[in-house]
């Protein structure tokens, strides 16, 4: 009868068929991707160190997952106090009571949400409320370091002094806080570093009010290479110096330039990790050290970490230098 459906018993079952089928090939090509119900690894090497009469400042190594770690969770006792990401191993918790005692576990959690188990239990007592404190200590001295094969190095420095006590050191490298150790210690082992790779490291002492010194001097190291990765392009030897000319301040830059077998035509110079300006030469590029001024406008007190690297003969630019830090003072 014309307009009346015709019933295709087959056609719902065909349908059907052709629906797994398709599933089916998905699945084997990945086009479908399985659930991550599996849990990281719980994070190991958990230390929690007193900083003051108000804070712990609790360290962990990196832990592993499967897929990715998406960041770490601590706690104090049973309670979650500080998220951080994957890239952070350390954290500083505040707000604490003086003269008391607290535990802390850390758990790692992965991209899919999945949290490992707590690490091991680390009791800790905050230190006494302490008396006036009212001058920062001085700035540790004359530190030293050697690089420990590609990926870690050992720093040695002189103890601060400080009108009360210094209760920890703080390691810095490119003006961010890597590691912490005790007020009693001059030494420091740094992990977690990249095969040939400049580094430049600083250390600051802390007391017990959390008032921290002036930078001790830098000191730049390079990692080792892995076997059969090329030389390396970095300029050496990065020194700066802060000076100023009218209301601007100046700061003039002067380094060592790789051995590339050719000649260097351009740098580039940044501040606080962002471009800031390409250096290329109005003539005959320099040999050995080279110079440059950079005039700054901003405020008395600005910090800055600077790196530069060198633009190679094939065109591409090669690896960073150094990073220190320089703050604009009058």
């Amino acid at each position: 009868m014309e307009g009346t459906p015709v019933q295709r018993p087959h056609t719902s079952a065909a349908l059907a068929c052709s629906a797994a089928l398709l599933l089916a090939t998905l699945t084997a090509c990945g086009g479908t991707a399985e659930a991550d119900t599996q849990s990281p690894s719980t994070p190991k090497g958990v230390t929690a160190q007193a900083s003051s009469s108000t804070s712990v400042h609790v360290m962990w190594d990196p832990a592993s997952d499967n897929k990715a770690i998406a960041g770490y969770e601590v706690y104090r006792a049973k309670t979650k106090v500080r998220s951080v990401p994957a890239t952070k191993h350390m954290i500083d918790v505040d707000g604490l009571t003086a003269s008391t005692d607290y535990t802390f576990t850390v758990r790692s959690k992965d991209t899919a949400g999945n949290l490992s188990a707590p690490s091991t239990v680390v009791p800790v007592t905050t230190q006494a409320t302490p008396p006036d404190d009212n001058e920062p200590p001085t700035a540790p001295a004359k530190l030293a370091g050697t690089a420990e094969g590609g990926r870690g190095a050992t720093l040695t420095w002189q103890a601060a002094k400080d009108d009360v006590g210094v209760t920890s050191y703080d390691v810095y490298q490119e003006d961010s806080r890597i590691h912490s150790v005790p007020g009693t210690a001059t030494t420091a082992k740094v992990t977690g570093l990249r095969p040939g790779t400049v580094y430049t490291f600083t250390v600051r002492a802390r007391d017990a009010s959390d008032k921290s010194s002036p930078d001790s001097n830098a000191v730049d190291l390079t990692t080792a290479r892995a076997a059969g990765a090329p030389a390396s392009t970095a300029p050496t030897g990065l020194r700066t110096e802060v000076g100023k000319e009218g209301a601007e301040f100046t700061l003039d830059l002067s380094w060592d330039q790789p051995g590339t077998g050719g000649v260097i035509p351009a740098y580039q110079l940044y501040l606080n990790g962002r471009l800031t300006t390409t250096i290329v030469w109005g003539g005959t590029p320099p040999k050995g050290r080279a110079t440059y001024r950079l005039n700054l406008s901003d405020p008395a007190g600005t910090r800055y970490s600077v790196k530069l690297r060198a633009k190679l003969p094939d065109g591409k630019w090669g690896d960073f230098s150094a990073q220190p830090t320089v703050v604009l003072t009058d």
